[in-house]
C-alpha cells in the first residue's frame, strides 16, 4: 500500500492530487478512494507513452513519405539491409518500458487486491437485476453505505448469472460469480455519493442494475446503521413492506400498477382467486402470499414461468408480515 501511495506522489504534487480527488481529469472521474491515485498514475503512464510513440511514428512516417517519395528521373539509391545499433535500440527501449509498466502495475495490483486485516466486511449479493448489501448486524440495503476513512472489504457472490460490480470513482471493478465468493476492498477518502454499476451484461434489465455508494462522515455511519436496521419498529407495516419490496429486488419482476412483467403485478391481487398451471386455484390470502415467498415453486400462476427464487432463510417472519401488509394495501 505504501509503495502504491509513493508511486502516486511521485507523479503528482499535493495540489494536483487534491484537484484530481475533487474534479477528476479529462479521462477519469474524481478520485474517491485511497488507491484511485495509484491506478490513475498507471493509466497516465501508459497513455502518455502510447501518445508519444504514436506521434513519433506518424511524424517519421510522414517525413519518410515526403523525403523519399519517387521522383521523375531519379533512380532509387541503395538501402542498408542491417544496422545492429538501430535494431538493439528499438528493441531495448520498448523492453525497458514494458518492464517498468509491469513492475509498477504489479505494485498497484497487489495493493488493490490485498485488504487490510481490520477492514469492515459487507456481504454483496447480485441478482437479476438488483444489488443487495448485507451488513454484519443482518441489515440489508439496496445501496452501499460505508464510513469515510476506513477500509471496507466486499465479499461478493451472485444468485443467478455473472454480474460485475464497478465503482468508477474508486477505480474498482470485480466480477460476481454464481457458486463462489469474490473479494475486493476500498477506503473512501471523503463523504459523498458515488455511482455503482453492473458492467457485465446480465439480461434485459442490465441497464437498470444501478445503486449508489453513500460515504458517511466520520462517526455517523454506526448511528445510521443502528437506525436503518430498526426500520420495522419505527415504520408502519405497509410502509416497511414497501421499503422491503424495493430493497429485496421484488420490483425487478413485479409491477405495482397492474401491468404484467416477469411475474404478476401485486396491485389488487389480495382476495382474488388465482388459477395455477396444474389446473387448481386458490384464494390470495396471507397464507398464500407467505407460501409464494418461501416456496415459490409450489404453485405456479397460470401463464407464468417458474423463475422466482426462494426467500427462505433470507426474510424474517416480521419482514414477510410487512410485505403482506403492503400487498394488502394495494387496492
Amino acid at each position: 500500500m505504501m509503495l502504491a501511495a509513493n508511486l502516486s506522489r511521485m507523479t503528482a504534487g499535493p495540489a494536483m492530487t487534491l484537484w484530481a480527488q475533487a474534479h477528476g481529469s479529462f479521462w477519469l472521474p474524481p478520485q474517491g478512494s485511497t488507491t484511485a491515485g495509484a491506478v490513475d498514475t498507471i493509466f497516465n503512464l501508459i497513455f502518455w507513452i502510447s501518445a508519444f510513440f504514436f506521434a513519433l511514428i506518424v511524424s517519421l512516417l510522414i517525413f519518410f513519405v515526403v523525403r523519399y517519395r519517387r521522383r521523375e528521373g531519379v533512380e532509387p539509391g541503395k538501402t542498408a539491409s542491417h544496422n545492429l545499433a538501430l535494431e538493439l535500440t528499438w528493441s531495448a527501449i520498448p523492453f525497458a518500458l514494458v518492464v517498468l509498466i509491469f513492475y509498477q502495475s504489479v505494485i498497484v495490483y497487489m495493493d488493490v487486491r490485498t485488504a487490510p486485516r481490520e477492514a469492515y466486511e459487507i456481504r454483496v449479493i447480485g441478482q437479476k437485476w438488483k444489488w443487495s448489501f448485507r451488513y454484519p448486524n443482518g441489515y440489508v440495503d439496496e445501496n452501499l453505505h460505508v464510513p469515510v476513512g476506513e477500509p471496507v472489504r466486499l465479499l461478493m457472490t451472485s444468485k443467478d448469472v455473472i454480474h460485475s460490480l464497478s465503482i468508477p470513482d474508486f477505480r474498482l471493478k470485480m466480477d460476481l460469480v454464481p457458486g463462489r465468493d469474490t473479494k475486493t476492498w476500498f477506503n473512501a477518502v471523503q463523504p459523498g455519493t458515488h455511482d455503482l454499476y453492473c458492467t457485465e451484461y446480465c439480461g434485459t434489465g442490465h441497464s437498470s442494475m444501478l445503486a449508489s455508494v453513500i460515504v458517511h462522515p466520520s462517526g455517523q455511519f454506526k448511528t445510521w446503521l443502528e437506525g436503518a436496521a430498526n426500520f420495522l419498529d419505527t415504520m408502519a407495516p405497509a410502509e416497511a413492506g414497501e421499503l422491503l419490496v424495493q430493497r429485496r429486488g421484488c420490483l425487478q419482476c413485479h409491477k405495482m400498477d397492474g401491468s404484467r412483467l416477469i411475474g404478476p403485478s401485486f396491485k389488487g391481487i389480495f382476495g382474488e382467486q388465482h388459477r395455477f398451471t396444474d389446473g387448481s386455484s386458490v384464494l390470495v390470502d396471507e397464507n398464500y402470499i407467505r407460501q409464494s415467498i418461501l416456496e415459490p415453486s409450489a404453485k405456479i400462476r397460470e401463464s407464468y414461468r417458474d423463475e422466482m427464487p426462494t426467500y427462505l432463510g433470507i426474510l424474517s417472519d416480521d419482514e414477510i408480515d410487512a410485505i403482506i401488509a403492503y400487498i394488502k394495501s394495494l387496492k
